[in-house]
């Protein structure tokens, strides 16, 4: 199936003659000598959006004060911090479809503020997404599912291909499965100059990959009465995973501590041979002036596990309107430019999947006319595995369960404890959090 039927049909989007269908669609109002607050997530992947901030800035008459930027773990935290203090003194804030569902009613309802004919222009599913209880509390500004990336130095570099096929067999090749993937990152590994792969070691980054094997290997972390089962051999079989991985030295030591921009840094330094990661590195590592690998990056689709699936974690990051924000129209006329078609197409420019429906074709073809063939074929590979995307629960108890399952994972990963030990205590403490939520009577 392609991008575009699982979009939805695309929605006509009328200009005027010479306009920015982001301009003409929508009126962004005028807030002479408004300052407007903001707490956004950092890295590489998300602040070339907000060099488009002085454009709104010109075009609005206000200002607007980045008052924090960090990565999206410790802004959550931070936000969480705010909540409790009562200290909700910014109107704009990051968010994520996994994170969304634990912040109550702190954010506005986007749907009473923002045109009907303005938000058909987004796509229905990832919309839909971003809603609690019927409520749009977030407006999505990018869609992400993991994918492979592989440097084509080491895969095409003949004395290592001519060694892996007289221990394995085969002709070497971006992995398929998960098993593949543990080999080649094994094989490929020469610490300290080449590790075959790495991955994040906490926070929901750790417990994502988790939950993503755990499904690739027909589990799921939970049954439909909210019990936890990612304990069950699925769940054993994936640990294991990373704890081969770490034991055979083929992931650098600190990646049990390591996020998102640590594995980024780390690819683009040419120090790992493969990554599974998010669409928005794309750009980035074909940059000459940011990548040592810049013009020898290969894509492939996500390996499979044990169930010959993949386990397709998938959810967008978003903005969100505080219903304490004294000039929420400044503030909703904020979100919007920041998602709108010009935002989107700069966002996608960078390989980052658009969140509105006519984005995805026309960056496409913009690739195709400039002679981007590396970022057509980046496209192309992450469109073929959105057809097994799948978010984590988008339930408020998500981010307070995965805090007590990523410790446990990596008291495994390090020796500490047996998977099966790590799992039965972390099972143990999600079923406590979910009982007292009422969720499992």
């Amino acid at each position: 199936m392609s991008l575009r039927n699982m979009l939805g049909a695309l929605v006509a989007c009328t200009t005027l003659a010479g306009a920015s269908p982001a301009l003409a669609a929508f009126d962004y109002g005028k807030f002479d000598g408004t300052t407007l607050k903001v707490k956004l997530i950092g890295g590489t992947q998300y602040e070339k959006l907000y060099t488009r901030t002085p454009e709104w800035e010109k075009l609005t008459g206000a200002k607007v004060e980045i008052v924090s930027s960090k990565n999206h773990f410790d802004l959550d935290r931070e936000i969480k911090q705010d909540i409790a203090g009562g200290t909700i003194n910014w109107c704009v804030a990051s968010n994520h479809t996994s994170f969304a569902p634990q912040y109550g009613d702190i954010y506005i309802d986007l749907k009473e503020k923002i045109p009907a004919e303005e938000l058909a222009l987004y796509v229905p599913g990832t919309l839909k997404s971003a809603e609690i209880d019927g409520r749009l509390v977030q407006l999505p500004r990018v869609t992400d599912v993991s994918n492979l990336y592989y440097n084509k130095r080491v895969y095409g570099d003949p004395a290592i291909q001519t060694k892996y096929k007289e221990k394995f067999g085969t002709d070497l090749a971006p992995p398929k499965t998960y098993e593949e993937y543990k080999s080649q990152a094994i094989f490929l590994s020469s610490p300290p100059n080449l590790y075959g792969t790495a991955f994040p070691g906490k926070d929901e980054g750790m417990t994502g990959r988790f939950m993503e094997l755990v499904r690739a290997n027909g589990g799921d972390m939970f049954d439909e009465n909210w019990n936890p089962t990612f304990n069950g051999p699925e769940g054993v079989a994936a640990v294991q995973w990373f704890v081969d991985l770490y034991k055979a030295k083929a992931v650098p030591a600190g990646t049990v501590n390591y996020t998102w921009d640590d594995i980024g840094q780390a690819f683009a330094a040419g120090t790992m041979a493969i990554d599974l990661d998010w669409p928005g590195f794309a750009a980035f590592y074909n940059n000459k002036e940011t990548s040592k690998v810049a013009g020898d990056v290969g894509f492939a689709v996500a390996p499979v596990g044990a169930s010959g699936k993949r386990g397709g974690w998938s959810g967008s990051h978003s903005f969100s309107v505080t219903k304490d924000c004294p000039t929420q129209d400044a503030a909703v006329s904020f979100v919007v430019f920041m998602t709108n078609y010009d935002s989107e197409m700069l966002e996608a420019s960078a390989g980052n999947l658009p969140t509105r429906t006519k984005v995805f074709e026309d960056v496409v073809a913009k690739f195709k006319a400039d002679g981007d063939t590396y970022m057509a074929d980046m496209f192309q590979t992450w469109e073929s595995s959105l057809g097994e995307a799948r978010t984590p629960p988008l339930v408020p108890q998500w981010i307070e369960v995965s805090n007590v399952i990523w410790p446990q994972l990596q008291a495994a990963i390090v020796g500490e404890k047996s998977a099966k030990d790590a799992l039965d205590q972390a099972a143990n403490e999600a079923r406590t959090i979910l009982e007292d939520a009422g969720m499992i009577k």
